[in-house]
């Protein structure tokens, strides 16, 4: 079994980093913030916003209401307040099965 390293998690990303990972803009990001009470970044002295692992995945669950199932703004924040525990089921799911289909792309580039 080859070595693999260890996935170093940060405590803190940068909203430019959390932009970047759901390849959208800065200012989504923070109209989200803006919109959904669930996401509560810290500011550190100059004013820049500091996401935690938990805004994270609270964005990951919006991204996948707003932008893959199409609710609206409204829409998604009702399904986060009646169903927060399949919104996060369901995330961690589709999050699990897309890791899955990266490896398995990986593996049939090496084949």
């Amino acid at each position: 079994m080859p070595y693999k390293e260890k996935e170093i998690k940060k405590l803190y990303y940068s909203i430019g980093e959390v932009a970047e990972m759901f390849k959208v803009n800065t200012s989504l990001i923070r109209f989200w913030e803006k919109e959904f009470d669930i996401i509560n970044p810290h500011k550190n002295q100059k004013g820049n916003r500091l996401f935690t692992q938990d805004d994270i995945s609270n964005f990951n669950q919006i991204y996948q209401l707003v932008k893959e199932k199409g609710f609206t703004l409204q829409g998604a924040k009702d399904q986060l307040k009646t169903n927060k525990e399949v919104s996060t089921k369901n995330s961690e799911i589709i999050k699990s099965l897309q890791k899955i289909k990266n490896i398995l792309v990986e593996l049939k580039t090496t084949l």
